[in-house]
């Protein structure tokens, strides 16, 4: 019973992570025709009123206006300042970049845990601080821009979405303290109103002389693929890999994320997997397992 309630939460896991490396690609090519902002508020405004939808048959949409307003905030730093960081850095750069730096967040997230919620800071956890922040910088590659030969506009694509990792490891951090008083559905739902509060503005500034693309079959199954599937989804399929199986264990699963997105940017978008972004992956890799191992060390510690 206990192996086949691990293999479930481990399909779910993977499942959810290799949705999120695919939407990686799909929101690279989409961004061909859409601006970052308005695709991300694209996104927010179809998802968020069918997960208050789902909160309302659970009557629980309403909230105390000083628990909505909070809620909402963290909304803005995680949907609208990571996310939206992560769109831009992947319209700059590539999706294959993407999936990659991003995945380093797990890492950083034990920065946070210390800062904001007073958790140990351990040697490994620092070690895995730091090995996860040199594989980034390996993809960065700024010795290339030191010497005037990077592409610039790639480069900064780079940065957003290391920052974006970063601002997601910071909004994850808040998420599990806002966890203890609300549910997940809660967070979720008044978390993506306030990215959609804070990106419509951005986006109405995108579409200042922009005109949108034609509602072609293609553009419509990219945006609701992005907003049901890569948000609604793998959301609710993370969330139960969660449930089934420990959070050290869990957050393995991540690592579909950058398999799955350097794949499918390679095979369908034509990016190439260079040695650079495989050293620093490997890095990020070995930085996030050292997070987990610390993890785990101090749960035992506390058993």
């Amino acid at each position: 019973m206990q192996m086949t309630q691990t293999l479930r939460g481990a399909l779910y896991g993977i499942a959810a992570a290799s949705l999120w490396g695919a939407m990686f690609v799909v929101s690279d090519a989409m961004m061909q025709f859409i601006p970052p902002f308005v695709l991300l508020s694209i996104r927010l405004g179809i998802a968020a009123p069918l997960f208050a939808a789902v909160l309302a048959l659970q009557g629980c949409l309403k909230l105390p206006r000083r628990d909505a307003v909070r809620l909402m905030a963290l909304g803005v730093l995680g949907f609208g300042v990571s996310v939206g960081s992560q769109f831009v850095g992947t319209s700059l750069s590539s999706a294959i970049n993407g999936s990659v730096i991003t995945s380093a967040a797990p890492a950083f997230i034990v920065l946070f845990a210390w800062l904001l919620l007073r958790e140990a800071l351990t040697p490994l956890k620092l070690i895995s601080g730091a090995v996860a922040t040199l594989g980034v910088f390996t993809i960065l590659d700024l010795a290339q821009f030191s010497l005037g030969l990077a592409d610039v506009g790639r480069l900064l694509g780079d940065v957003a979405l290391a920052f974006a990792a970063i601002s997601w490891a910071a909004y994850s951090v808040l998420v599990r303290r806002a966890s203890e008083r609300f549910s997940t559905l809660a967070i979720t739902t008044y978390a993506m109103i306030g990215g959609f509060i804070f990106c419509a503005p951005l986006a109405a500034l995108e579409l200042r002389g922009t005109a949108l693309p034609a509602l072609t079959l293609e553009i419509l199954a990219g945006i609701l693929f992005l907003s049901v599937i890569a948000m609604g989804v793998a959301n609710y399929l993370w969330n139960r890999a969660f449930a089934l199986v420990q959070a050290s264990v869990a957050s393995l699963f991540l690592f579909a994320q950058p398999l799955v997105g350097a794949l499918l940017s390679n095979l369908l978008l034509g990016q190439a997997i260079t040695p650079r972004l495989v050293l620093g992956a490997l890095l990020i890799v070995i930085g996030v397992l050292l997070a987990l191992q610390s993890e785990r060390q101090a749960q035992a510690a506390k058993t």
